[in-house]
């Protein structure tokens, strides 16, 4: 078995679009809107133009997928910091870890070894019933409730990278 990471590009648009499907299937199933479980081909190329999509390739088949918005984006988060978007692993994939290990190559190489992101974001719906402690294993903390419009509240997460760092883009984000 051959596993790669790349970053996504305009040309992976089917597939992309076929992963998000196939992996937010049971959050369409809940009745809770999250972009990416009902999203398009317009919608995907969109997404893969404007923000950073990497994915995690298994036999080079397209096995999860995360993505982060940037600060200086067009769909910035709301700490300043870079933030998780659509995040999916494909359902074949139940119990192999692989939204794990697409999550840890990018906090590794990309937020902490390119971007050298001091913390980094995400939201989720509030009643999701297994979203927000998935999340808190990866070491996100709950910090805000926000009502964006979509038929559900969103809890906002950050989760510190580097702690210096942190501290130091805290002071200078202050009055």
């Amino acid at each position: 078995m051959s596993e790669h990471y790349r970053q996504l590009t305009a040309a992976d648009r089917d597939i992309y679009l076929t992963l998000m499907l196939e992996a937010y299937a049971q959050v369409r199933e809940m009745g809770i809107h999250f972009d990416a479980a009902t999203t398009t081909a317009a919608q995907v190329t969109q997404h893969l133009q404007q923000h950073g999509v990497w994915g995690l390739f298994v036999d080079d088949a397209l096995a999860a997928s995360i993505t982060l918005r940037y600060p200086w984006g067009p769909l910035p988060g709301p700490f300043g910091l870079p933030h998780i978007g659509w995040f999916g692993a494909h359902p074949r994939h139940r119990g192999e870890q692989r939204g794990r290990q697409i999550y840890d190559w990018v906090e590794t190489h990309i937020l902490r070894g390119v971007l050298r992101a001091p913390a980094v974001s995400l939201g989720t719906a509030i009643s999701h019933p297994w979203l927000i402690p998935f999340y808190q294993q990866y070491g996100f903390v709950p910090s805000h409730e926000a009502d964006l419009g979509k038929g559900h509240i969103t809890l906002f997460m950050k989760k510190i990278l580097d702690d210096a760092n942190h501290t130091a883009w805290l002071a200078r984000r202050s009055p």
